[in-house]
């Protein structure tokens, strides 16, 4: 797992954070979802295919990021719900067929419990139900999968099982069911308020990550950005590259000013860049080029080697 993804499940695997998630993908960001009525679950997904004598053939295991049961108490009603939710720091071209895997093994290993437990417990049942081990009465719970999609750009692969199938009939397509993901993308997040925790905030900053002057008239304008926790201050740095750094104290980072230092460690980077291109490409010498820098000629020739410009130049 790389560094990104681990980051990314680190931070969501807090409930009060997990459950901002759900109550914004789900509820529109009612606050339906409690932090402690989360419990954590096995990610551990296996199916395991059996042959003649019951000799097993293959067993497929799969990890989800995150999955935790949720109890919804609403309009007088108590509801069990399993909920995933996976990290994508790139677009992944089959999604769907992804999430409905991870789904179906899920339901799977709930009917194999169910007759387990029956088994158990010598409830055989009717015929049927002796067959299928599953007995009429028996309920699934029902398993809901989030993708929040981490990168700064559009989503451009698909949303569904139907989407990845090559051209069909129309007449086949209602016999061939469909799989939608659940997707959540900062660029087409319209309402960041709807968060409760600084989630929201994470996921404004990677939207406008790349247009400067939209990011400073977001940090200029909104007082939650004035000050921010370390663990999300460690996620935009994980992802957008940047070196903002920590405060020692409790009360966060003042975000205002860490992203205008990052710009100008930027701009500073840029022009270095520049001039190792002019020297490399003989438009200045080493000396005009370290003299610009304000650096000697070795110290330009070690800078420009571990920046990628080996190249010989002219003194």
């Amino acid at each position: 797992m790389g560094e990104k993804d681990t980051k990314a499940k680190e931070y969501l695997a807090d409930n009060e954070r997990f459950a901002d998630l759900c109550n914004y993908v789900l509820f529109g960001g009612e606050q339906v979802i409690t932090a402690d009525e989360l419990e954590e679950r096995d990610t551990t997904e296996i199916l395991s295919t059996w042959g003649i004598g019951k000799k097993q053939v293959k067993a497929q295991q799969k990890w989800r990021d995150l999955l935790k049961r949720a109890v919804i108490k609403y309009t007088g009603e108590m509801y069990i719900v399993l909920i995933g939710v996976e990290n994508q720091t790139e677009v992944h071209y089959a999604m769907p067929v992804k999430n409905m895997v991870y789904d179906a093994l899920n339901y799977n290993s709930q009917v194999k419990e169910a007759a387990a437990k029956h088994r158990e417990q010598s409830e055989l049942g009717s015929g049927a139900e002796f067959l299928s081990g599953f007995h009429k009465e028996d309920r699934l719970t029902p398993v809901i999968t989030i993708t929040l999609y981490w990168g700064e750009d559009e989503w451009d692969g698909p949303r569904s099982l139907h989407e990845m199938f090559q051209k069909v009939d129309e007449r086949l397509k209602p016999y061939l069911p469909d799989y939608r993901i659940n997707l959540l993308v900062p660029q087409e997040i319209k309402d960041f308020h709807s968060f409760r925790t600084t989630l929201g905030a994470v996921l404004e900053i990677i939207k406008y990550s790349n247009d400067n002057q939209a990011m400073s008239r977001l940090l200029e304008n909104r007082k939650r950005f004035s000050t921010m926790d370390n663990e999300s201050i460690s996620v935009i740095n994980t992802f957008l590259g940047t070196e903002i750094p920590f405060n020692d104290l409790e009360g966060g980072n003042d975000m205002c000013k860490a992203w205008e230092d990052h710009k100008e460690e930027g701009r500073k980077e840029g022009r270095m860049e520049e001039i190792y291109a002019s020297v490399r490409d003989g438009d200045y010498s080493a000396a005009r080029g370290a003299e610009k820098l304000g650096i000697s000629v070795q110290e330009l020739e070690k800078r420009m080697e571990e920046a990628g410009y080996p190249l010989p130049f002219v003194m």
